[in-house]
């Protein structure tokens, strides 16, 4: 039921209420049980956090998880189902509520709900909270989110916050407070690896993780995902992101399994660990249950995102419909019969691109598009890179789960914008726990003779494993010698950083899109600083990036 009629609003909570509220955000659960069942006690709790997502010029979608009562643990299936009220309103006050409207928080949905709001203003910030519990006495913390520009709008700018890449296990999620603390971002953009699906003390090793996540076994079945999911929102940094901006995710390999393809994963054994019809399954049920994005018919993550005339966002799945990785030193990467889009996707994305008229057209891919060889490394820093980026420890030039494993795709995709004379494409991308500025050459070995078809931010990771933890030793030492010899054997590569941990912010204008990176100081430390380290940029028309001496903001 939705309604979009002024409506009273929530009547005040109790000052009983209010208290155990408080109580239930004071703390961080160590075990995620045993402090549900204690902080639901009494009733309905959100526990969880509020989220909102895929921001529209009318609407937003918007996300919550009920705990109904203590044995409702997620991925439980236990808990009665229960009634729970939204409303959107312009001011924190809830004094001009301009949406409302009631739902049902079902075990079946592991007592998470979403309410696809429409009717809203474009351009427009808005404050939304939800309710539950006799009487809608149980209230939930607010959020506050934006609508995007209206369709072909003139849209002087946007900004977004990039990041990618969260392990639980590997420190603490600094890097969504520092955005969460900008009140200058139209939207988060999570480009994948939002959960991990290991054991504990998996990755990293046991005697360097942080914290603990739930539940400790590697993640299987419907219930396992939707746990850990749970764990994850529990974190107050997460939880904080989550209700001051709009996220725009997609995912990557790890929402399911290390190095995810249409038909397995590396990280998936047939037989020990079931059908990986069936972990797949459900891990995309979970992760659509508590994630605020809109499900597609194909239960994909491929979708697409317009800000005014300035910027179309095209957001692809490359898990789902992928070929299995090839084999490493094989000529199968350069196969035409296989695809890292699938058919329908790629040709989704080509028309897209094509029939936009929007300045630019920025592209969410989980994995690196931009061609690099690593052969030229130094071979003592080879066998810890070849670790983090999925290479063959002896040194082979190709990371295969990136698009270097499927040439063809990328050689049509390229093709592409040269032949339609497409401009202004940036890749945005995560995965390989590095930040990287990169031009998209036509052909590499011949750069920069040849063309730049586009151009590529690659941001770091939020905690995940990058040069310096592998190898424990201080940052900027000796991953100074690998980056300096990949920008030698790559010369589109205009920046790589392989140490740092941090976020990136991209500020788009009719005249340029430009990454401001920024590093936080320790991963292991939950009151982390942040620093801006480099900043690059795209003119418009040149396809190619060049550095700027300070952040834009």
């Amino acid at each position: 039921m939705t309604s979009r009629h002024p409506s009273p609003p929530l009547s005040a909570p109790s000052r009983r209420t209010v208290v155990k509220a408080a109580a239930a955000t004071a703390v961080a659960a160590p075990v995620l049980g045993s402090a549900t069942a204690a902080r639901a006690a009494d009733g309905p709790a959100f526990l969880h956090g509020v989220a909102s997502g895929d921001p529209l010029p009318d609407g937003i979608l918007l996300w919550t998880r009920v705990t109904p009562s203590p044995d409702a643990i997620p991925g439980s299936g236990r808990g009665a189902d229960t009634a729970v009220r939204w409303e959107v309103a312009e001011d924190k006050e809830f004094s001009r509520v301009v949406a409302h409207g009631t739902t049902v928080a079902r075990a079946a949905s592991d007592h998470t709900v979403k309410a696809d709001v429409r009717g809203l203003a474009p351009a427009t910030a808005y404050w939304f909270r939800f309710s539950a519990g006799e009487g809608a006495q149980t209230v939930s913390p607010a959020g506050r989110t934006r609508t995007a520009p209206a369709a072909g709008a003139a849209t002087p700018g946007v900004r977004f916050g990039v990041v990618s890449c969260a392990n639980w296990e590997a420190g603490y999620f600094s890097p969504y407070r520092h955005l969460a603390a900008r009140a200058d971002l139209d939207a988060v953009l999570h480009l994948g690896d939002y959960i991990y699906e290991y054991a504990s003390g998996s990755y990293p090793d046991a005697k360097y993780v942080v914290r603990q996540h739930e539940p400790r076994h590697e993640i299987l079945t419907l219930a396992d995902y939707r746990t850990r999911h749970a764990t994850y929102k529990t974190d107050p940094d997460l939880q904080t992101l989550h209700a001051t901006h709009p996220v725009i995710a997609i995912w990557d390999d790890h929402e399911f399994a290390n190095d995810a393809w249409s038909g397995g994963a590396e990280n998936h054994t047939p037989g020990t660990e079931g059908a990986w019809a069936d972990r797949v399954a459900g891990a995309k049920q979970a992760y659509f249950e508590w994630m605020p994005v809109r499900a597609s018919t194909e239960g994909t993550v491929y979708r697409r995102l317009r800000f005014g005339n300035l910027a179309d966002l095209h957001l692809l799945d490359l898990r789902s419909f992928r070929s299995q990785q090839a084999g490493t030193g094989s000529g199968a990467v350069d196969d035409p019969e296989r695809s890292i889009t699938g058919r329908a996707q790629l040709d989704w994305l080509k028309s897209g691109l094509a029939g936009s008229d929007a300045a630019w057209k920025l592209v969410g891919t989980s994995v690196m598009i931009s061609p690099v060889a690593f052969g030229s490394v130094p071979a003592h820093l080879l066998e810890p890179l070849a670790e983090l980026l999925g290479l063959p420890k002896e040194g082979l030039a190709v990371n295969v789960d990136q698009w270097d494993g499927y040439t063809d795709d990328r050689k049509e995709l390229i093709t592409h914008l040269l032949d339609r004379s497409i401009t202004n494409t940036v890749f945005l991308t995560g995965d390989i726990h590095m930040a990287w500025a990169n031009d998209v050459p036509v052909k590499a070995a011949t750069y920069p003779l040849s063309a730049s078809a586009a151009t590529e931010f690659v941001v770091t990771s939020v905690t995940s494993d990058n040069i310096d933890d592998i190898l424990h030793v201080a940052p900027q030492t000796v991953s100074v010698v690998a980056a300096a010899a990949v920008k030698a054997a790559n010369r589109h590569v205009k920046w790589v950083d392989m140490d740092s941990h941090g976020y990136g912010v991209l500020d788009v204008t009719a005249e340029r899109s430009q990454m401001d990176y920024y590093a936080v100081s320790d991963r292991t430390k939950r009151d982390a600083t942040s620093a801006w380290t480099r900043s690059y940029r795209t003119l418009s028309g040149t396809q190619k990036v060049e550095r700027v001496d300070r952040p834009v903001h």
